[in-house]
């Protein structure tokens, strides 16, 4: 493995503080066992499979392309164009032509597909147990570092 920095750059990095890695796996294990809750709950408040939630979230920070929509999603071009098919026969999104390419389409929300994104940003399941029994003090002190690092990922 190579001394990369503990930035999340590449698919796997040596990180030279145990304490720091295992800090990171734990919070990720609580984080990632929520899941099939929240996905649950998004299914439960949209009425849509979850790939479609997913994709409509997606589109929330602007349109894009097909190809784009599925990088984002982590799908190949079929599939998302399956979920932008499906999406559009609800109304939920709608094909425009690309400004700069014409045998290209933008994928853009409709006034209810934004509607029914927002629904799904705002969907957050209740705290794992335990979650009340941390301190004012410890939790000002996960807000910040939640700050700090998702300020790091903006940049």
């Amino acid at each position: 493995m190579s001394s990369e920095p503990v930035d999340g750059s590449g698919p796997h990095f040596e990180v030279t503080d145990p304490e720091l890695m295992e800090t990171w796996r734990g919070l990720r294990s609580i984080v990632t066992d929520r899941l099939d809750e929240y996905r649950r709950m998004v299914v439960e408040a949209t009425g849509l499979p979850f790939s479609r939630a997913r994709a409509l979230r997606r589109l929330k920070s602007g349109p894009m392309t097909h190809s784009e929509l599925a990088g984002a999603l982590m799908v190949d071009r079929p599939a998302a164009t399956v979920a932008v098919d499906d999406l559009c026969a609800r109304g939920l999104v709608e094909r425009r032509p690309h400004p700069t390419d014409r045998r290209r389409k933008l994928v853009t929300l409709t006034a209810e597909g934004a509607r029914v994104a927002e629904l799904v940003t705002s969907i957050v399941p209740p705290p794992p147990p335990g979650w009340r029994e941390v301190s004012a003090a410890d939790l000002a002190v996960l807000r910040r570092v939640v700050e700090t690092v998702s300020e790091a990922r903006r940049r």
